[in-house]
C-alpha cells in the first residue's frame, strides 16, 4: 500500500540526528529519500556506539529507508552534481550552517536554479536570520539554550540534561511537518518554498508556560524536581517493590478518582489546583505514603481500574517486553537484507486507516547506491569511473 508521500522525492543533505529524522519520517510514509554522504566516513551517526561490525546499532533505526550516494561537498565539482540531483528532487533537507551551504553553492538560492518549485528545509542552530546565525550547535546547546537544560533537575542541584537529546528529536519532527506545509504551499502556489528552522525554536515552543509565566508574573521558574510547578500531585512515586511508578493528578477528575482509590476522603478539601499546590507538601507526602505500600503491577492495576492516569517508569527491557508495545508495533524486528541479522528497533509512531508506514527497509551501506542514483540523473559509467578517481563520490 503506497504511502501518502509516494511520488515526493527528498534529497537528505544532513548529518547525525535532527535532519536524518525529519528525512526518515518522510521517508518512512512513502517519500524517496536519497542521503549524501562524504565519501569514506559518511554520516557520523555511522560510528556512534555500540558499533555492530563497525557500524552504529542505532544505524539501523536512523538511516533506514534511505538510499545512500557519497558525494564530496568540499570539491569544486560536488555543486554541480548535488544541483542534478535537486532538479529530480521535491525536498531538500540540509542542517549545514547557513555560511558553509553558501560556501559549498548549494544554498537555497543556488539550488532553486535547479528545481525552481524546490522545498528546502533548513534546520541549523539559531536559524538563518539574527546574531548567532553562523554560530554552531548541537541539541545539547539548543536545549540550553532555550531553557530546558535550567528547568532540568533538582532545586538543590545544578541543571541536568534529559537523558536523550530532545531538541534533535522535537526539532527532527518539527522538521518534517515543515516539509509538509511547504509541500503545501508549493502545491498552491507553484512557488519555491525555504523553511528556516534553528535548532532551539521547536523546543522554546514546546514549553508553552515557560515564557508566559515569566511574562506574567515577572518571576523565572527554577528546578523543582519532578514536581510540576502548576498541579500536585505530579510526581514519580516509589513502590514498596523498588519500582517507579509516574502520577500526575491533572484534572479535578483525575484528582477525585486518585482519592478514592486511596480511600482518603479528607483529602476531598483541597477541591481546587490551587489549593493543592498551596498545600503541596501535604498532598506529595500521602500520595507518597501510598505508592509506598504497594507494589507496582497491583498498584498499576488498582488506579487503572479506579481511571488514574499512572504508568511505570521502564527501562528498555521493560519496554521491549511489554505486550502493548509488541501490539502496537512500537518495538519491531526486522531483517537486515546486507548481512541476515534480526534486529529490534523501534516502529513508526501512530496508525491510519488509509495507508501504512514503511520500516522494514535496512539502512544503506555508504555509497551503497551512489552508481544508480546517478546513472537514474543520465550520468555515464565514464564519468562516474572519473569522479570516483578524484574523490569527487
Amino acid at each position: 500500500m503506497p504511502g501518502p508521500l509516494n511520488g515526493v522525492r527528498v534529497l537528505d543533505i544532513s548529518t547525525v540526528l535532527a535532519g536524518p529524522l525529519a528525512s526518515s519520517l518522510l521517508a518512512e510514509f512513502g517519500a524517496e529519500v536519497i542521503k549524501v554522504e562524504q565519501p569514506g566516513t559518511g554520516d557520523p551517526a555511522r560510528s556512534y556506539p555500540p558499533l555492530d561490525d563497525g557500524v552504529s546499532a542505532g544505524w539501523a533505526v536512523i538511516g533506514r529507508n534511505k538510499s545512500s550516494v557519497t558525494v564530496d561537498l568540499h570539491r569544486q565539482e560536488a555543486a554541480a552534481l548535488v544541483g542534478r540531483l535537486v532538479a529530480t528532487a521535491d525536498v531538500v533537507v540540509t542542517n549545514f550552517r547557513p555560511a558553509t551551504l553558501r560556501r559549498f553553492g548549494i544554498d537555497f538560492d543556488d539550488l532553486v536554479v535547479h528545481r525552481p518549485d524546490l522545498v528546502m528545509v533548513h534546520v541549523s542552530a539559531y536559524g538563518r536570520t539574527g546574531p548567532y546565525a553562523d554560530r554552531p550547535g548541537f541539541a545539547r546547546v539548543a536545549e540550553a539554550f532555550a531553557g530546558l537544560t535550567h528547568r532540568t533537575g533538582f532545586p538543590d542541584g545544578p541543571p541536568v540534561f534529559a537523558g536523550y537529546p530532545v531538541a534533535d528529536g522535537v526539532t527532527g519532527i518539527y522538521a518534517a511537518f515543515a516539509a509538509m506545509l511547504a509541500l503545501r504551499q508549493r502545491d498552491l502556489t507553484g512557488e519555491p518554498q525555504l523553511a528556516d528552522i534553528g535548532l532551539y525554536e521547536p523546543l522554546l515552543r514546546m514549553m508553552e508556560d515557560f515564557i508566559v509565566d515569566y511574562g506574567a508574573t515577572g518571576t523565572v521558574r527554577d528546578r523543582q524536581g519532578n514536581e510540576n510547578p502548576h498541579i500536585s500531585p505530579n510526581n514519580l512515586y516509589r513502590t514498596r517493590d523498588g519500582r517507579w511508578l509516574a502520577l500526575p493528578a491533572s484534572t479535578e477528575q483525575m484528582w477525585r478518582r486518585l482519592i478514592s482509590a486511596m480511600d482518603a476522603p479528607d483529602l476531598a478539601a483541597y477541591d481546587s489546583m490551587t489549593a493543592r499546590i498551596e498545600h503541596r507538601a501535604e498532598i506529595e507526602g500521602r500520595v507518597s505514603a501510598f505508592v509506598a505500600s504497594q507494589d507496582l503491577l497491583p498498584l498499576t492495576e488498582l488506579l487503572n481500574a479506579a481511571g488514574v492516569a499512572c504508568g511505570p517508569v521502564n527501562t528498555a527491557a521493560d519496554i521491549c517486553a511489554d505486550p502493548h508495545v509488541r501490539a502496537r508495533g512500537s518495538v519491531i524486528e526486522v531483517t537486515d537484507t546486507h548481512d541476515g541479522r534480526t534486529r529490534l528497533v523501534q516502529g513508526s509512531a501512530g496508525r491510519f486507516s488509509g495507508f501504512r508506514q514503511t520500516t522494514d527497509r535496512s539502512a544503506p551501506r555508504l555509497g551503497e547506491h551512489t552508481r544508480s542514483v546517478l546513472k537514474g540523473l543520465g550520468v555515464t559509467e565514464e564519468t562516474i569511473d572519473i569522479l570516483a578517481d578524484r574523490g569527487v563520490i
